[in-house]
């Protein structure tokens, strides 16, 4: 995914506002990949002014009681995606989908799940030798022995 300069969105989010073009008009004028891309910029920048095009840094993460609050809004009204997004102050009106196709298949158990890969467990090797107690290395020694004898 690309990443656009705050100072062109704004650019593209103005130039639309004042009828310069339309999204298809100004994702060529300025060889933006999608027309989606000016159409999410010039929502963001209607809904949350300048702040809504800032690239933010680190991710939000939402309660799953945040969560399914959404969804009950999103499924009690008839609200658009991007409706319920913009009532929680929420930019990503994507997410609420994701959330309810997770809900859907998964139930709260698909809300809850933790975002990347899991974490691996490192095992510390032993040493056999360190743990091995001298009555040990005695029967050892003895069972090598006889291995000799009989070979």
């Amino acid at each position: 995914m690309a990443k656009y300069p705050f100072e062109l969105k704004l650019k593209i989010a103005k130039e639309y506002l004042s009828g310069v073009g339309g999204y298809r008009y100004l994702a060529n004028k300025y060889g933006i990949s999608s027309k989606s891309q000016v159409s999410n910029w010039v929502n963001a920048y209607r809904e949350y002014g300048e702040e809504g095009l800032l690239r933010k840094h680190q991710n939000q993460k939402y309660s799953v009681q945040f969560k399914l609050n959404a969804l009950e809004l999103y499924q009690t009204s008839e609200m658009s995606y991007r409706e319920v997004a913009s009532t929680l102050e929420m930019n990503n009106p994507a997410l609420i989908a994701n959330w309810m196709r997770n809900f859907r298949e998964a139930g709260i158990e698909g809300l809850s799940k933790e975002k990347g890969r899991p974490l691996t467990l490192t095992r510390k090797k032993e040493n056999k030798k360190e743990n091995t107690t001298t009555e040990e290395r005695d029967r050892i020694k003895a069972l090598e022995k006889q291995v000799r004898s009989l070979q």
